[in-house]
């Protein structure tokens, strides 16, 4: 597989099971491949999802929507494994035609409102109950500057450094230098920033922090990718002191363990109906 001599051909052919975790489902054209039924539970807001960092954002936001007593943020969710394609079923690609999860439904509406991408979802829930999110201009913006900071960002943590650092076939030494560079050029931004901030809007906890927390957060606890020691997670000690202080929070315990299906049985809820859901993984 490893070819330094590699050069591109003029017309790109794309070859199925290409190496790689993900190599059953990859492929280069987007829409269904199946019909599938979407099951609807009894809420107005459906979320189809997996506990990934991107689908952790979803459920901490609501968790914590409904710490805040709004209980209108009462949600059904549903597990999409994206491991069998499930996120490529013709129910799912209708409310997210990029067949990634998290997709959400709200069903308070006529006609119901779809939502996909996390960032959206996040930003829509926020104007949607009032909360988490700043109203001062200049809070809300600054706001709003680190959810598109994450963004923009994380995909060189996942389908970058993740990828060639711990899911690639081979360990290619150019990708995985060039994208521990870039992530360790991120942790320092973010730890510059929180040297003088509790949270990413000064003293207020937003969606900027939900939104950030469960790739950034996780990284430097070594959460995912089993990577700490090797980016010396050690030296960015405001992070560390941000990412400790959100994963206390009762809501983020909660909504980081919805939609997940692996690991010890107690940290596992693949769906979520009611707070009566979370005794039962106990």
């Amino acid at each position: 597989m490893s070819n330094a001599n590699y050069v591109p051909p003029k017309v790109w052919q794309w070859q199925q099971g290409n190496g790689g975790k993900f190599a059953n489902i990859n492929r280069p054209t987007a829409g269904a491949t199946h019909a599938a039924k979407l099951p609807i539970g009894k809420h107005s807001l459906q979320l189809y999802s997996l506990a990934t960092p991107n689908g952790v954002k979803v459920t901490v936001m609501l968790e914590e929507l409904l710490e805040l007593g709004i209980s209108a943020a009462e949600y059904d969710a549903y597990l999409i494994n994206i491991l069998e394609g499930e996120q490529f079923g013709s129910d799912f690609v209708a409310i997210n035609p990029n067949s990634k999860i998290p997709a959400l439904m709200d069903h308070s509406t006529n006609p119901p409102t779809r939502v996909f991408e996390s960032g959206a979802i996040l930003l829509y829930l926020a104007e949607k109950f009032a909360a988490l999110l700043p109203t001062a201009p200049a809070q809300r913006t600054e706001c709003l500057n680190w959810l598109f900071w994450q963004m923009a960002s994380a995909p060189i943590l996942g389908g970058g450094f993740g990828h060639f650092y711990a899911y690639a076939p081979e360990k290619f030494e150019y990708p995985i230098n060039r994208y521990t560079m870039e992530i360790k050029r991120q942790l320092d931004v973010l730890d510059r920033h929180l040297a003088s901030n509790q949270f990413m809007v000064g003293d207020q906890y937003s969606i900027a922090d939900i939104a950030i927390w469960p790739w950034y957060g996780a990284l430097v606890t070594n959460q995912v990718y089993d990577a700490a020691e090797f980016i010396s997670a050690h030296e960015y000690q405001h992070v560390l002191r941000w990412a400790k202080q959100i994963a206390a929070r009762p809501a983020v315990q909660r909504g980081r363990i919805v939609n997940k299906n692996w690991g010890d049985a107690d940290k596992q809820l693949p769906e979520r109906h009611s707070a009566a859901d979370f005794q039962i993984s106990k």
